[in-house]
């Protein structure tokens, strides 16, 4: 009887690597509605948003957008994102989801926001985990609903522009059917997100893990910069989520901070290498670089707001684009701001 215990024993500890190999890919843990995996790195929940398409129930579905935030702290400005989303008309055309720092105490702003934190992790600047948060955003709201065709990346210092109804016929223009076949994937779209390949002090951030260390995935004339946030269509979100091969380096560590922006070149050298034509070159987040100071851009404070600041950043110097959000805003900007809210930032032009 003794011996049957001891080979149950053993059998059992024997299995336990196969046990832990099964769980973490079929056990997830969920926060509903959106999925998360104990996966460190997010593999799992990557290849999942990459490969798999939520089923739709709607009997008249319309193309979506997806916000994603991208925050450290609390979400200053939610009262005028409520305002932008309150159009009891919009009200199933977008999706809201909240990457919030999980050692940070952001308080859950309630309204339109209320329970869409995704599960999250700390991030750094100088480091890839503002990529991995990022990703991390994509790879739920592609999870969460078919329907999202485009994906807005946006931080807490952010404000829109333009009412939500601009917005949304801006990006889809005269593509508003109903999306009756999904396998397309929005192939009619193109992303808004800045490529650049010839800004001062490229090659140094191009050696900032070290010589030759990108090399042979990114060559230095492969390399792009670019702002953090964009609009991606659907097919370039999986595009992001799937990869793992430029991912490879982009992770890395660098040797140097001072050079070390993954965010502003992970995005864009991975876009024009796999789909330049898809790509407009163009982002949708006006940012005022003036004056900027480690790596910051101009902090615009409420003495500066005014219906003329807002006309004046929702003007390109590209005829054919206009800018839909803009950057960076002190929180003690909101209160001005919503007072110019409905005669002038939702009038539209």
């Amino acid at each position: 009887m003794s011996s049957h215990i001891l080979v149950s024993f053993i059998l059992f500890f024997l299995s336990l690597p196969l046990i832990y190999l099964f769980s973490s890919k079929f056990l997830i843990i969920t926060n509903f509605p959106f999925i998360s995996s104990p996966d460190s790195d997010d593999n799992y929940l990557f290849r999942r948003a990459a490969t798999t398409n939520p089923h739709t129930t709607a009997t008249n579905p319309k193309p979506k957008i997806a916000f994603l935030f991208l925050t450290n702290s609390n979400l200053s400005f939610a009262p005028l994102w409520e305002k932008f989303f309150s159009d009891d008309n919009n009200r199933h055309l977008f999706n809201i989801y909240i990457h919030a720092d999980p050692t940070s105490a952001v308080a859950d702003p309630g309204g339109v926001f209320h329970h869409r934190f995704i599960p999250s992790k700390k991030t750094y600047r100088s480091s890839p985990t503002l990529i991995s948060a990022s990703r991390r955003l994509l790879a739920n709201a592609l999870l969460d609903d078919i329907l999202n065709q485009y994906f807005a990346l946006v931080s807490q210092h952010c404000i829109p522009l333009f009412s939500f109804r601009f917005v949304y016929k801006y990006l889809f223009k005269d593509n508003l059917t109903s999306l009756t076949n999904f396998s397309l994937s929005n192939s009619r779209y193109q992303s808004f997100i800045e490529i650049l390949s010839n800004e001062p002090r490229i090659y140094e951030r191009y050696l900032a893990r070290g010589r030759d260390v990108m090399i042979p995935e990114v060559h230095f004339h492969q390399f792009r910069v670019g702002s953090q946030f964009f609009v991606l269509t659907r097919r370039h979100a999986k595009m992001v989520v799937r990869d793992t091969r430029l991912w490879r380096k982009f992770r890395l560590p660098c040797i140097t901070a001072e050079q070390c922006y993954p965010e502003e070149h992970y995005f864009p050298t991975l876009l024009s290498m796999e789909d330049l034509a898809g790509c407009t070159g163009f982002m949708l987040t006006r940012v005022n670089w003036t004056g900027c100071w480690d790596g910051h851009p101009h902090r615009y404070e409420p003495e500066e707001v005014s219906p003329q600041l807002i006309r004046d950043l929702r003007e390109s110097n590209q005829s054919s684009q206009l800018y839909l959000f803009a950057r960076k805003f002190s929180p003690e900007c909101l209160q001005p701001l919503m007072n110019i809210a409905d005669d002038v930032i939702f009038r539209d032009m």
